[in-house]
Formats: C-alpha cells, structure tokens, sequence
C-alpha cells in the first residue's frame, strides 16, 4: 500500500527536495573552499561601526561601538611572532573587563555595555602598553 503512494506521484517532492538539498551542500562546500584560508582563521571581530584607532609602538586598539556596546581589539604592529597581547575596557563608574592571550595576530574582542558613558580603554603587545583616557564622552 505504502508503495503505490509513493508510485502515485508523493515520491517526486521528496526527490526534489532532497536534490534542492543536496544542490545548496555543494554551494556551501565550494565556498568554503574557495574563500582564502585568511578569511577562513580570523578570530571573532567586534561589531558596529569602527570609532576609533589608538596607535603605540607595537600595534594599535581599534575601538567600536554599536548599540550602547562599546568593543575593542588590540591589533599587532607586525603580526606574525607570538606574543602575550591584552585589551581591556572600562566603562565610567564600572569595573575593567579585560583579556589577554599569546597570540601572533589580535586579541580576543572585549565588549561591555557603556550606554552613554565615557570609556577607557588599553590595550598591551609585548612589555608595550597603552592606555587611554576618557573617550567616547
């Protein structure tokens, strides 16, 4: 009985959806392969609208902000050698968030909600660190 169901005609919209199926797996798979293998190991980034660069001797922090979240990064001056790298955030009035890790391009992303509040962000490469002062006021 199952088999003149499926004789009648309910069999094609499985065989077509699984082929639509199959056809958006071999999409994605190609374009996994053809993106660069950079774009493929980038480490989480920030999100919103890039507000400002602070520039030290070994790298940089790129400040973001989107949301009343204000997100930084510290970025390696000439990446390639591992080395200890730290970021830090504050928001006024509230306690530092900050990470650090031996890493050979950026830190991992640091986000805290500030709303409105000025923030203070530093950000270290090597036995170089910068802080800054209140931003973002």
């Amino acid at each position: 009985m199952a088999g003149e169901v499926l004789a009648a005609g309910g069999g094609g919209a499985l065989r077509r959806r699984l082929a639509a199926g199959a056809a958006v797996l071999a999409t994605a798979v190609l374009l996994a392969l053809a993106a660069p293998a950079d774009a493929q190991a980038a480490p989480a980034s920030c999100t919103g609208r890039k507000v400002r660069t602070l520039a030290f001797a070994n790298g940089q922090v790129q400040v973001y902000r989107g949301g009343g979240s204000v997100c930084a990064v510290t970025v390696q001056k000439h990446p390639g050698t591992k080395r200890l790298m730290s970021v830090g955030v504050q928001a006024r009035g509230h306690h530092p968030v900050r990470k650090a890790r031996r890493h050979a391009r950026t830190t991992l992303p640091v986000t805290v909600y500030a709303g409105h509040r000025c923030v203070r962000v530093s950000g270290s490469v090597g036995a170089v660190t910068y802080t800054s002062g209140w931003i973002l006021c």
